[in-house]
């Protein structure tokens, strides 16, 4: 029984006794079980994670697209408004123009007017000047009895031209 003095002995015969006494209680199904279920559980969580992350990739590409989307949406109104401004503003210098070209027009209607409102005042002054300076020769040259006669042979005439 020296042999039972010999630790590597005892040691060997503890080892192989652990051994058999898991596999008499069948500790080595519940371990593979345990394996197993954890095994099960990390492919079920890198299933899960898998699925997760393509869900990410294309909600990604889908706020991607979106984007180019909007910023193609954007630089389009950009234009637009660029272009209506081109034609707003040509819209405004058109309307410029023709009320610019309206009032040279009505300014010149008025010049032409004031124009011929002078030269109708200016033959009517001249008018007024040549009558009275008749008036003042005729009544220097003439006579009552001369004036008399002009003035009946006038409302002769005048009678004459009535009937």
């Amino acid at each position: 029984m020296a042999i039972l003095y010999d630790t590597y002995f005892v040691v060997a015969l503890a080892f192989v006794l652990f051994f058999v006494i898991l596999w008499r209680f069948n500790v080595h199904h519940m371990v593979l079980g345990m394996l197993d279920a954890r095994a099960e559980t990390i492919r079920k969580e890198l299933a899960e994670a898998a699925r997760l992350r393509d869900e990410a990739q294309a909600l990604l590409a889908s706020y991607e697209r979106k984007r180019r989307e909007m910023e193609q949406i954007a630089v389009e109104i950009v234009a637009k408004a660029k272009e209506e401004a081109v034609l707003a503003a040509n819209e405004a210098k058109r309307e410029l123009a023709e009320s610019i070209a309206r009032r040279l027009k009505t300014a010149d209607e008025q010049i032409a007017a004031a124009e011929s409102a002078a030269v109708r005042e200016v033959k009517d002054k001249a008018v007024a000047v040549a009558i009275a300076a008749a008036s003042d020769v005729i009544a220097s040259a003439m006579t009552d009895d001369a004036a008399r006669a002009r003035v009946d042979a006038a409302i002769d005439e005048i009678a004459v031209r009535l009937n």
